[in-house]
């Protein structure tokens, strides 16, 4: 018999069988433990739905209070003089897509809502779309135009932008510019006698005398149609197709289009590289040393020195696809620095860009450039230059010319109302106000008078600030600037300095154009000899500033825009204090 069914009901642990009485004494028992149980598990299931419902509610309000937190710090971060603004944006919005991943992922398994988009990465976006769009459309025209370079070169820029930094493409670049071929494609498509009708313009018998032949590039002989009549036999099968060749190298040298053509395209191209790889490309390069040669050589030609508006137009298209403005002032800002027409169109471009008054610094530097184009002066050379701008700007620029002391005043008036009459402007508009001779400052508002009193009445630092400001404002000369010093030279020596350090900033918050001017005449004469005594006085008043208070603002400003205006000021006068390390 088998041995498990030789084993008794004990051995396997099976209890008796309970008898019909037994269950119906306990069935009621039963069935209220059941109940019991039932209803424990309905509550169970009513709080843990509960507690879902909680828990997802947490998670979506963690969510999106995490994507309002992260929408304010792009915002705030977007407005921060910073080089990597949009580096710093990416990965916030990175961040917070992880952050709805996770959140998501505990509730529902995956992140149905839209993402946060702020607006420095949609504009992103949308200007690499155009800087996109823009590329066919000159690889055509460069096609078109018979450039000399490789049509599935040019294609190949299309699908894929990066190409054009591969050392192939910037080789043929570089010959394009420059009216070079390789050597190889010569010797390959010709033959290596044809080599006669060319110059090496690579191998330097003393700097570079055993170049690497894949490096080696050519030029026309000079006397090209010489060498094809004394060596009629040479590549004489491909004789038609040689000379076709040196014909587009001549005329790409000359053709205006073409090179417009490629200037285009390369800054489009150079832009893009940097939006897509702005981990790795420094700003510093690319918008001071990369792209302003590009604009100078679009807007400067040597075939006329007037202003071309064309020319302008076509470069404030490009500068449009710059997202910062301060990068686009920096391209700006970066040609042009030598005299000439570089330098018109670039002070033509940056005014076109923005206002400025007659007594701004680049408003005087237009001025002067204008007045030295010639050695007398001609209307016709401003109304050049000036019908390129709107008339607000027309109007500062006369207004600054009449004003600026470069010309008699019998000389300038009558130039800036004959401008003024080409241009139709009113001549009550451009026209410099002149006051009666010994006329009183009206209830001595702005007067210097009016601003030592307020010294004396202890009147607060701000109101000192706002009246020098205004007074300067009014009129701005050396005596006006000397009369300002003498002022605050006369006072405590901590209204100086407090004064000193309320100046560049006006109540919005931006840049007085006037304060650097200032701030640099009163450090200059602060340290001259002769005023040794405000120095001594100053110097004192900041040593005491010193030894109570190490870290105080005034003191630290005061160091810090004295260091501005005049770094060996600001040594000196550290060193006299004892401040070390500034």
């Amino acid at each position: 018999m088998d041995e498990y069914a030789c084993m008794s009901p004990t051995e396997n642990g099976i209890s008796p069988v309970a008898s019909m009485d037994e269950i119906q004494k306990s069935w009621h028992d039963l069935t209220l433990r059941v109940e019991q149980l039932e209803t424990g598990n309905s509550a169970l299931e009513h709080e843990n739905k509960s507690l879902r419902q909680l828990l997802e509610r947490a998670i979506e309000h963690r969510k999106k209070s995490h994507a309002d937190l992260v929408n304010l710090l792009t915002t705030l971060v977007s407005k921060l003089p910073l080089n990597d603004v949009g580096v710093i944006v990416s990965r916030l919005v990175e961040h917070n897509v992880q952050v709805g991943d996770v959140c998501a992922a505990l509730v529902h398994g995956k992140n149905d809502d839209a993402m946060l988009q702020p607006a420095i990465l949609k504009t992103l976006d949308k200007t690499k779309r155009e800087l996109n769009a823009a590329i066919p459309p000159l690889v055509e025209e460069l096609i078109r135009l018979d450039a000399p370079l490789e049509a599935a070169m040019l294609q190949g820029l299309i699908t894929s932008p990066e190409s054009f930094f591969t050392p192939t493409v910037v080789r043929a670049s570089r010959c394009f510019v420059k009216g070079q071929i390789p050597r190889e494609k010569i010797v390959k498509e010709y033959g290596e006698e044809s080599l006669v009708f060319f110059k090496d313009l690579t191998t330097d018998p003393k700097f570079n005398p055993r170049p690497k032949l894949a490096e080696v590039l050519l030029g026309f002989a000079p006397d090209f149609e010489g060498l094809l009549q004394q060596h009629p036999n040479v590549c004489a099968a491909r004789r038609t197709e040689l000379v076709a060749l040196h014909e587009r190298i001549r005329q790409s040298r000359t053709a205006r289009a073409q090179k417009n053509a490629f200037l285009k395209l390369s800054f489009v191209l150079e832009l893009l590289h940097y939006y897509e790889n702005q981990n790795t490309e420094s700003p510093d390069v690319v918008f001071a040393q990369r792209l302003p040669p590009l604009i100078e050589q679009i807007v400067v030609t040597s075939e006329s020195n007037i202003p071309d508006e064309k020319l302008i137009l076509q470069a404030e298209a490009l500068l449009a696809f710059i997202i910062s403005a301060d990068y686009r002032h920096a391209v700006i800002n970066n040609f042009g620095k030598a005299s000439g027409l570089a330098k018109t169109q670039r002070l033509i471009l940056t005014f076109r860009a923005a206002s400025f008054n007659e007594h701004d610094p680049l408003t005087a530097e237009f001025v002067r450039h204008l007045l030295a184009l010639e050695k007398i002066p001609r209307a016709e050379t401003f109304i050049t230059v000036l019908r390129l701008l709107a008339a607000d700007r027309q109007k500062v620029l006369i207004r600054a010319m009449i004003n600026s002391g470069k010309l008699r005043k019998e000389e300038a008036e009558p130039l800036g109302k004959a401008i003024a009459k080409q241009l139709g402007l009113p001549e009550s508009e451009i026209t410099p106000k002149v006051e009666a001779a010994g006329a009183p400052d009206p209830a001595g508002a702005t007067g210097w008078a009016h601003i030592r009193t307020l010294i004396s009445n202890r009147a607060t630092p701000n109101e000192v600030t706002a009246a020098i400001r205004d007074r300067l404002h009014a009129k701005f000369d050396d005596d006006e600037v000397k009369q300002s010093w003498l002022t605050l030279a006369e006072s405590d020596p901590m209204v100086f300095v407090r004064v000193f350090c309320l100046l560049p900033y006006l109540p919005d918050g931006q840049t007085d154009p006037f304060a650097r001017a200032v701030l640099e005449s009163f450090s200059n004469r602060l340290t001259h000899e002769k005023y040794a005594t405000t120095y001594t006085k100053v110097v004192q008043a900041l040593k005491n500033l010193f030894k109570v208070k190490a870290d105080s603002p005034a003191l630290i400003n005061f160091l810090a825009l004295v260091k501005w205006v005049d770094p060996e000021a600001a040594e000196k006068i550290s060193r006299d204090i004892g401040v070390t390390g500034h």
